[in-house]
Order: structure tokens, then sequence, then C-alpha cells
């Protein structure tokens, strides 16, 4: 295509949405509405994914308490054992006096209340960093047959769960968001049927006198995805200021601890001005190509 003609295609684009201006605006509008609603479905997806890895590299460990009896000759035969496991990436044994010290630390200004011990209650244990999650049910079926561990301590039950619900959001997440491209896709198409509509005798006129459908359809793509990128522009502006405000909100407040499980905006922005320019450009696009199809059967 030459640069003459390639220009006053776009042109003609930008011509297409002077004329429609009430149109352009509502449709821009819904574009917009529909891709904030997707945004905050996104974020969502994404802080709830941050979440879980935060928690599964929390709970990456499993606690093998021995009983007292194990002399250290059986300590060092375990931990010989555990270093053939699969999915074991790390061993530490924590001798009895360890877990109540770091116990007192935890506790901080409450820990006058171990103080009072006649002796230590907790059992010596050796702990197991896993590479996965997904490994702990493996190591813990390897363990127990092992004598000497008197009871194991794991968390998959509450990371199995956390993942279950992460799951279940992601996916109710992708089924909103292909709802909403739908009706992106259908406003911006009803868009341009107006637009072509009212100059369906042009182009009747145009395909006698031999010009190709893309001549044709290009003016109308080229609104199409001018549309979707001015809807994606502000809403993704609403957005990112929207969340940013509520981010700031709560970490300078009184929930700080909170904030170190949502993804800052500047962490997002970026792959969100890719997803939704695409997106809104694509759906535009998309529109423009699905209502001009029986215009174009002359």
């Amino acid at each position: 295509m030459k640069i003459r003609t390639a220009t006053y295609l776009i042109k003609e684009g930008f011509v297409n949405i002077r004329r429609n201006i009430m149109m352009s605006i509502a449709s821009v509008g819904s574009v917009a509405a529909a891709l904030i609603i997707l945004g905050m479905v996104f974020l969502l997806i994404i802080n709830m994914n941050h979440m879980v890895e935060d928690v599964k590299q929390q709970f990456d460990s499993i606690q093998l308490y021995l009983r007292d009896d194990v002399e250290n000759s059986e300590i060092l035969a375990i931990k010989s054992r555990l270093e053939g496991v699969e999915g074991i990436r790390g061993l530490e044994f924590e001798s009895k006096e360890e877990a109540l010290s770091n116990i007192k630390e935890k506790w901080g200004d409450q820990a006058y209340l171990l103080e009072g011990l006649e002796s230590n209650p907790l059992p010596n244990s050796i702990i197991i960093y896993v590479k996965d999650i997904a490994y702990s049910d493996s190591i813990v079926a390897e363990v127990s047959g092992i004598s000497g561990i008197e009871e194991v301590k794991y968390y998959n039950d509450i990371v199995q769960k956390l993942i279950s619900i992460a799951n279940f959001i992601r996916l109710l997440g992708l089924a909103i968001i292909a709802i909403l491209v739908f009706l992106s896709i259908f406003i911006i198409g009803n868009t341009i049927k107006l637009t072509v509509a009212a100059r369906k005798r042009e182009i009747k006129i145009m395909k006698y006198v031999g010009a190709t459908n893309w001549f044709i359809r290009w003016p109308f793509f080229v609104e199409g995805m001018v549309l979707g990128l001015l809807g994606a522009i502000i809403s993704l502006g609403l957005i990112y200021f929207g969340y940013s405000y509520i981010y700031n909100a709560i970490s300078q407040q009184m929930y700080m601890l909170l904030t170190a499980y949502i993804v800052p905006a500047n962490e997002i922005i970026k792959d969100m001005m890719v997803i939704f320019a695409v997106l809104g450009m694509g759906i535009g696009a998309l529109g423009s190509i699905l209502s001009m199809r029986k215009y174009l059967k002359v």
C-alpha cells in the first residue's frame, strides 16, 4: 500500500469518528467501562497469585519432631537418608534449646511467660525445606516410615486450599473477561454498523467501480481501533490512579502488613499498558470486521 493511500484511509477513519461523534463517545465510554471491570478482575487475579506464591514460600517447610530418646548418630542417619529424597532442597537440625530460644524471640515482650517452665517441653526436630509445595505429600509419605520421628508437621492443607481458591478466581476471572470482551466487540461493532449503514450507498458505488474490500474496510478498521484504544487509555488511567490511591492508603495508614501481599501499581502498569492497548485495538478491529461483512457482499 502506498503512503498516500494509507494516509487517505487513516484520515477517513478519523473523519468517520467525527461524523458520528456522539456514538463514538458512547462507544469509547462503553469500552472503557468494560475494560475497567476487566482491569479490576485482572488485578484481583494478579494479587491472588502473588499472595499464593508468598504463602507457598512461607510454608515451604516440613518439620519432623524427634523422640527424646533418639541419639545423635540416629539423627545423622535420618538426615543422610533424607538427602536422597526428591523435592528436598535443604535440611536443618533444630535442637530443643534453639526451638525454645526462637519462640522467646517471636513472643518478644511476652517471653517472660516461658520463664516459669521447669523443663524444656519442646522436642528436637529436623526442618525440611522443599523445592516446591507440590512435593510435600510424597516427602511426608517417604519419612513416615522412618523410626525415631514422633510427629510430622506441615502446612500442605492450607496451601492447597489457597491454590484451589486462586484457581477458582482465575477461572471465574477468565470467564468474566471473555464475556466483557464479547460485549465490547458487540458495542464497537454496532457503532461501526451505524456508520456503515449511513454510507451503504457510497460503499456500493465504490464496489461497482472496482474498489477492493480492504480499501473500503480500512477506514472502518482504523475507526474501530482508535475507539478501542481511546477506551483502553481512559480505563487504564482510571485503574492506575484508583489502584495507586488504595495501595498508598493501605501502606501509609494502619494496614501496612497487608501491602506485603499486594503488588505495587508500578510493577503492574507496564504489563497492563501492553495488554490494554492490544486488547482495545483488537476489540475495535474485530468489531469493525464483523460488522462490515454483509455490506461488502455486493
